[in-house]
């Protein structure tokens, strides 16, 4: 190669991760009313029962495999002493605090990651 022939860089493209999933809605009642059966030390049969839910319905509730309708998680939500406003409210607070991105306006986004290379 002579010195005047001009050097070529190749730029490589960079990979950048993939974007987070925003978690589901059924996926954070599940755990609000998981977590707060276990709080009180009850099995899913006790409360399952107490709500006149069938235990395997109410196991696939607490880990996001089934979307619950309200009756039945306002039931659910009664056999644990909790309001159904209680358990959306513990939902809504769960899922603002796991970092779900924005729908603020793109002028107060974070700005993502800079990655330079040489």
């Amino acid at each position: 190669m002579s010195s005047h022939e001009p050097t070529c860089a190749r730029v490589l493209p960079l990979r950048t991760p993939p974007a987070a999933r925003e978690p589901l809605w059924r996926d954070v009642v599940g755990d609000v009313l998981r977590r707060e059966r276990q709080a009180q030390g009850r099995t899913l049969k006790d409360v399952a029962e107490d709500a006149r839910i069938s235990v395997p319905y109410l196991s696939e509730v607490e880990r996001g495999r089934k979307e619950a309708s309200s009756e039945v998680l306002a039931a659910a939500a009664r056999s644990l002493g909790l309001g159904l406003g209680d358990v959306l409210s513990l939902a809504q607070h769960e899922l603002a605090h796991r970092g779900a991105p924005s729908r603020t306006s793109p002028a107060h986004r974070p700005m993502g990651e800079v990655r330079l290379a040489a």
